[in-house]
């Protein structure tokens, strides 16, 4: 094989390997991960709409009663829907059960949750929403009034921003993700350490999600997290952080330093994202969280299709 011929298979292949992680860097920021509650007469919609979605997890609600009848509410595992999407999936077949989870769905968007969504999937007032003569009382325009009031998430919604730890990152990454909003981070010296600092951009109220090519230590990523956290957080109100890293090499179970029984403070990674390309560190890691594995087992097919 030529000089020629090696570099320009060499450049093809850099090419696909950039085309896979762009398309499993963007097909995970994309997804939608949603809480879903639902009302007792719904457990089974529930049940099937989860089925459908891996993105889609189920919450359940105590739906007890006082002894006069009135309803006695507990939502389970409330501190964990802060920053997350959430939906109430409900069901008004009568009178009788739409006072609960009308409570419920107006305690719910204040739980500091990322967004609230309503899933209504019958209207059942909605054939009566004229007033023929004096006196008609229009339930469809009583019940649509309510359901209008329902508060805005107080968190609100959190945009996504790709931060890059360093200029070499930037360098490599940002024209596959010129879809996103951005921030870059550098490297200063401070005396005898080198310190991240954030260079450019601005992560006012979002997810940042730190990519990078590879890990190793994790220090770097360590150091962006705590800047992101004790700085800017501070002074910028960043909603959380996460990381996307394509190859997790974590030589000596560095992977360790991040799990959430290590770190189980706020200040842990939200989500951190990497592919199958280093098989013995996704067998390490398993379900442990933070971690999330993204098989290169579709694109690398498509690739060689080619």
């Amino acid at each position: 094989m030529s000089e020629n011929a090696a570099n320009n298979n060499n450049n093809n292949i850099m090419e696909k390997n950039q085309a896979i992680c762009k398309e499993a860097i963007v097909s995970e920021l994309q997804k939608k991960k949603v809480h879903l509650f639902y009302c007792l007469e719904c457990e089974e919609l529930a049940r099937n709409i989860a089925s459908e979605s891996d993105h889609i997890t189920l919450q359940s609600i105590n739906w007890r009663s006082f002894a006069d009848g009135f309803p006695n509410l507990f939502i389970n595992n409330a501190h964990e829907i802060r920053g997350q999407h959430v939906a109430f999936l409900a069901s008004f077949s009568s009178p009788a059960v739409i006072f609960e989870q009308i409570s419920v769905i107006y305690l719910l968007p204040r739980l500091f949750v990322a967004s609230f969504t309503l899933v209504l999937p019958f209207f059942p007032t909605g054939s009566f929403e004229r007033m023929e003569e004096e006196g008609d009382v229009a339930t469809a325009f009583t019940m649509a009034r309510i359901v209008s009031n329902i508060p805005i998430s107080r968190g609100g919604p959190t945009s996504i921003i790709v931060a890059f730890p360093d200029d070499g990152a930037w360098k490599r990454f940002h024209k596959l993700l010129d879809q996103y909003p951005t921030v870059v981070c550098t490297k200063v010296r401070e005396g005898d350490k080198r310190i991240v600092r954030l260079k450019e951009g601005n992560p006012a109220g979002c997810h940042v999600v730190i990519v990078d090519d590879l890990v190793q230590s994790g220090g770097t990523l360590i150091e962006c997290q705590m800047m992101f956290y004790e700085k800017v957080l501070a002074a910028h109100g960043a909603a959380k952080v996460s990381a996307y890293v394509t190859h997790g090499v974590f030589p000596k179970s560095s992977w360790e330093r991040f799990t959430h029984k290590n770190n189980g403070s706020e200040e842990a990674f939200a989500y951190f994202w990497i592919t199958d390309s280093c098989p013995q560190t996704v067998k390490s890691i398993g379900n442990k969280a933070p971690f999330e594995v993204l098989s290169l087992a579709g694109s690398i097919a498509g690739a060689l299709q080619i």
